[in-house]
């Protein structure tokens, strides 16, 4: 039997359902599951998607906002237990697959225009 089949047959019911179709220079809230000790918590997270990359299981994305002047980034995978919810907060308009060029940019230049 091929290993691709064999992979897919298994990671199939892992793969999450219940989250919005996110696309490179969308906005969005991403709410993550922290465990501090014995504690959990949920931390917010919003910023623009500037790189989606992979696909089936390990497919991730990145978002990215500046935060008192410095340039924060973070990655996770779309399909992580940890990601309690991602929030579309607005659709981007963009011409490119990649939006590396927002990290030279600060201010109203590292904004994306909105799809309507």
């Amino acid at each position: 039997m091929n290993t691709k089949v064999i992979l897919d047959s298994i990671t199939k019911d892992q793969i999450r359902n219940d989250l919005p179709e996110l696309q490179v220079g969308d906005l969005v809230k991403v709410y993550q599951r922290i465990v501090e000790g014995s504690r959990t918590r949920t931390q917010m997270f919003e910023g623009t998607i500037i790189k989606i990359q992979g696909g089936g299981i390990g497919k991730t994305f990145t978002a990215r906002r500046i935060s008192y002047g410095v340039g924060v980034e973070k990655t996770w995978p779309i399909n992580s237990p940890n990601v309690e919810k991602i929030e579309v907060v607005r659709h981007g308009k963009i011409r490119r697959a990649k939006l590396f060029y927002l990290r030279d940019r600060v201010g109203k230049a590292a904004k994306v225009k909105e799809r309507i």
